[in-house]
């Protein structure tokens, strides 16, 4: 508890202060409701639209842990069949990057084409996985090539294997760079999700996106706002978890030396 404290202090002290100053704004210039509601009724909104929040965050989470998962299973699949050989990287590399800096807005319309108009929540996972791809590759790469040079010499001397040098060399030096390109990569997960839903979903996802459609369609801001608070609460869940994940597995491998 006590390491906590330092940890959540300021944050929280920061929050109270934010939402003092968005109150008194909002009673001093007698904004509406639909312009910019009070914290307050953002709060009674979290309350009241539980039952229909939860289900939508649950599912948004779910999507945005389906393409974390099989962003993790091509992008680092990939990167560890690429790290044998520079000249693949070379090829391969813009690929990916390109990947990276199209706009899913771009490519939502031909992924659900090509899935199908009735399967949008796998329209949405796809795309989410799109753009948590990259961080998980280039975290992937960047620590399998970041072996020690000498030990590289040593592990040719004694004749290793690619697999061997794989799991005994390149894997366990590249453990922090993979650890933290999946921290990153989840947040951009949720991030990518709610972005394809948006443009992709149809309201058959009927994740968080689709109740901010909703909601903004009948000028129900506060419930907007809940909405956002619940997305805000998923990527920071995601992001704390990896990090406790990577700092865990960390210390381990520190204690095993």
């Amino acid at each position: 508890m006590s390491r906590l404290l330092p940890a959540l202090g300021p944050p929280l002290i920061l929050t109270i202060v934010l939402a003092a100053a968005w109150t008194g704004l909002c009673t001093a210039f007698a904004l509406p409701a639909y312009l910019l509601p009070t914290p307050a009724a953002v709060a009674v909104a979290l309350v009241e639209r539980a039952p229909v929040l939860v289900p939508s965050a649950l599912r948004t989470l779910a999507m945005a842990l389906q393409a974390l998962i099989l962003a993790a299973v091509v992008g680092g699949g990939l990167a560890a069949a690429l790290s044998f050989s520079r000249l693949a990287e070379r090829a391969f590399r813009p690929l990916a990057v390109a990947v990276q800096v199209t706009p899913v807005v771009a490519i939502a319309p031909l992924i659900q084409i090509w899935v199908g108009l009735d399967r949008a929540d796998l329209a949405v996972i796809l795309l989410a996985a799109c753009v948590a791809f990259f961080p998980i590759f280039s975290g992937v790469l960047t620590g399998l090539r970041s072996a020690d040079p000498d030990l590289e010499r040593l592990f040719d001397l004694y004749g290793a294997s690619p697999t061997q040098r794989l799991l005994k060399l390149r894997g366990p030096t590249a453990l922090p760079f993979i650890l933290e390109g999946l921290r990153v990569a989840a947040g951009l997960a949720v991030i990518g999700a709610v972005v394809a839903e948006f443009v992709a979903g149809s309201g058959v996802a009927q994740g968080l996106a689709w109740r901010i459609l909703e909601a903004g369609n009948r000028l129900r801001t506060a419930e907007m706002m809940a909405a956002l608070v619940w997305l805000t609460l998923l990527g920071l869940g995601l992001n704390g978890g990896l990090a406790l994940l990577r700092d865990a597995l960390l210390r381990r491998r520190g204690g095993q030396r």
